[in-house]
C-alpha cells in the first residue's frame, strides 16, 4: 500500500535532491515532506503554522500526486462537515418519554441526497476540466447513532464531504447546507461542525511552472482532477505556484494491488531531473 500514493514520488524526489546537491545550482531547490494529507492535510497545515517568518520557500512547486506523468493545474476542494442531532433517551417500551435523534437524521439524509442531485446542475468556468463530474459533489459518508435497539437514541451524527469546484468558496456552501439541515430536521439550533476545509487549487494557465511543464512533457492542454491535495493549502496560504505531477494512477491508489510501472517510474525520474535543470540550473 502507498506505492503509488505517494512512496514512489517521495523516493524519486529524495534521489533527485541528492543528485542535485553535487551540482552548482543557480536557484534554490527545496524538498518538503508532509504527513497525513489523507485526513485533512495536517502536515501542510503544520507547515503553514510553524514555518519561521524569515524562511523563504521557492514559489514554483511540484506537488507529488499520481497523475500518470501529466501536469495538473487545478483540483477540487474537499469540505467535510459533521451534523450532530440530539434527542432524549428513553426505554423503547415508553418511547413517548424520549425523542429519537435518528428519525430527524433520516430526514436530513434524504434532504442532502436531494441537494446532491440539485448540485449536478451547478457549473462554473472550470467545469469543463472535470469531464466525469463537472459539478460540486456531495457524499454522505458516515452515520453514527444509537446504543441499542431497546433504547430511543439521543444522538446521531451525519458526516458529509463536498467536493467544491475550483473558484468556489466554502462559506456559501456551508450556509446552504445548514439551511437545508434546519428545514429537514425542524431544528433551529442544529450543530454543524466543519471538520476540515481543504481548499481547491487553481493555478493560472500562464504561470511559468505550468508553461514549462507543458513544454517539458509535450502536453498540449490544461488538466484538472477531482481529488484534493496539499497544493490547495500551499497555494492559498503560502502563495506557492503549484502543479500536481507524478508517476502512477489514482485508479490504483488505496487498492490491494496498488502498484507502479517500473518503466514509468524510471521515466519520471528523468523528467524530474529535467524540471530541476530548467528551474534551478539555467
Amino acid at each position: 500500500r502507498g506505492t503509488t500514493d505517494m512512496k514512489g514520488f517521495v523516493a524519486l524526489a529524495v534521489l533527485a535532491l541528492r543528485a542535485a546537491a553535487s551540482r552548482r545550482l543557480t536557484r534554490p531547490l527545496a524538498l518538503v515532506l508532509t504527513h497525513n494529507e489523507e485526513v485533512g492535510s495536517l502536515g501542510a497545515q503544520a507547515l503553514v503554522r510553524d514555518l519561521p517568518r524569515e524562511a523563504v520557500l521557492p514559489r514554483a512547486t511540484i506537488v507529488g500526486e499520481p497523475t500518470s506523468l501529466g501536469a495538473v493545474r487545478m483540483h477540487k476542494g474537499h469540505l467535510k462537515i459533521r451534523f450532530t442531532i440530539r434527542g432524549r433517551a428513553a426505554h423503547s417500551g415508553t418511547p413517548h418519554l424520549g425523542r429519537s435523534a435518528i428519525e430527524p437524521a433520516g430526514r436530513l439524509v434524504v434532504a442532502l441526497a436531494a441537494l446532491r442531485r440539485e448540485f449536478e446542475s451547478v457549473h462554473t468556468d472550470t467545469s469543463g476540466y472535470f469531464a466525469e463530474t463537472p459539478f460540486p459533489v456531495i457524499n454522505i459518508g458516515r452515520i453514527r447513532g444509537g446504543d441499542a435497539v431497546n433504547v430511543v437514541p439521543d444522538r446521531c451524527e451525519v458526516e458529509i464531504g463536498v467536493r467544491l469546484l475550483p473558484g468556489m468558496t466554502a462559506g456559501p456552501c456551508i450556509e446552504r447546507l445548514e439551511a437545508v439541515a434546519r428545514d429537514a430536521t425542524g431544528m433551529t439550533r442544529l450543530e454543524a461542525e466543519v471538520i476540515n476545509d481543504n481548499p481547491s487549487m487553481l493555478l493560472p494557465e500562464s504561470a511559468a511552472i505550468h508553461r514549462a511543464a507543458l513544454e517539458i512533457l509535450g502536453q498540449t492542454e490544461s488538466r484538472g482532477v477531482s481529488f484534493a491535495s496539499d497544493a490547495g493549502i500551499l497555494s492559498r496560504d503560502l502563495d506557492m505556484y503549484c502543479i500536481l505531477w507524478g508517476p502512477g494512477s489514482m485508479d490504483v491508489a488505496h487498492q490491494p494491488d496498488e502498484h507502479l510501472d517500473l518503466d514509468e517510474l524510471e521515466r519520471a525520474g528523468q523528467i524530474l531531473e529535467t524540471f530541476i535543470n530548467h528551474f534551478c540550473s539555467n
